[in-house]
């Protein structure tokens, strides 16, 4: 079974590569889109900071951005709020089923809204 973790949890990413990578580019978003756009990043920042930031947040004594470090080499980087390629549903994956030694996260513990915030927070940059 132990041997079984780490295959599944490669199968489990390329699945998710796969559908990030497949999904139609988004349309562009109108001024009133934009505006609700700005409003949720914020509030996205707010759950990562109190959430994610421990764990995945710039500089040393990270261990989630350690990990990614050694794992990705820097392309892309290790800290989730500077990275460019985190589909919302990427993240959300993540957050409810964890990876590796990263727990999941209950609804208890970020409410869906929540969750598409700070997805649409760390997807900003796409």
């Amino acid at each position: 079974m132990n041997r079984l973790l780490p295959l599944a949890g490669a199968i489990f990413l390329a699945v998710i590569a796969i559908y990030q990578y497949s999904r139609p580019a988004p349309r562009a978003a109108g001024p009133q889109t934009a505006a609700k756009g700005v409003a949720a990043a914020s509030r996205g920042q707010q759950v990562f900071d109190k959430w994610c930031a421990a764990c995945h947040g710039r500089g040393p004594g990270h261990p989630g951005t350690q990990s990614l470090e050694l794992r990705y080499k820097g392309d892309p980087p290790g800290a989730l709020e500077d990275r460019t390629d985190l589909a919302p549903e990427t993240t959300a994956a993540f957050v409810r089923h964890g990876f590796a030694l990263m727990p999941p996260f209950r609804k208890t513990e970020i409410s869906d809204a929540d969750l598409a915030e700070l997805s649409a927070y760390l997807a900003k940059k796409r």
